[in-house]
C-alpha cells in the first residue's frame, strides 16, 4: 500500500501513540472527575495525532501537507499537556505517562524538521 509523503514507520509510530492513548484512558480511574475529563481530552488529542499524520501523508499539495502536519504537531503538544497534568496534578504514576511524553517530544521534533525541510525544498533551497 502506498503510504504517501510520510514513511510507513512514522505512520505506524503515530498509530501506536494513538493506541497507547486508548490503553492509558482505559487504565485511568474514572471515579475522579478531573481524571475522567483530562483522560477524555488525551483520548481525543492522542488519537488525532495519527489521524492528522495520515491526512498529511495523503496531502494533494505542499501547502496541505504542511498544514496537516502542523495540525499533528498541535495535537501532539496538546496530548503532552494532558499527560503532564495527569501526572503532575492528578497523581497518575510517571511510569504510565513517561513513554508517551517522550514519544510526543520526538514526534514534535521530527514533524518540525519535516515541515522545515519541506518549506526549504518548496522555496528552492537544499
Amino acid at each position: 500500500m502506498n503510504q504517501g509523503r510520510l514513511s510507513k514507520e512514522f505512520r505506524d509510530r503515530t498509530k501506536q501513540f494513538a493506541a497507547a492513548s486508548i490503553r492509558l484512558y482505559i487504565k485511568l480511574p474514572k471515579t475522579r472527575e478531573e481524571v475522567r475529563v483530562l483522560g477524555k481530552q488525551l483520548l481525543r488529542s492522542g488519537t488525532s495525532v495519527a489521524a492528522h499524520t495520515r491526512e498529511a501523508s495523503r496531502a494533494r499539495s505542499v501547502e496541505e501537507f504542511i498544514s496537516k502536519l502542523g495540525g499533528a504537531i498541535q495535537e501532539t503538544d496538546e496530548s503532552q499537556l494532558w499527560l503532564e497534568l495527569l501526572r503532575e496534578e492528578c497523581g497518575i504514576a510517571p511510569e504510565d505517562t513517561s513513554a508517551m511524553e517522550k514519544e510526543a517530544d520526538e514526534f514534535m521534533a521530527i514533524m518540525t524538521t519535516i515541515i522545515n525541510k519541506t518549506k526549504d525544498k518548496a522555496e528552492g533551497g537544499d
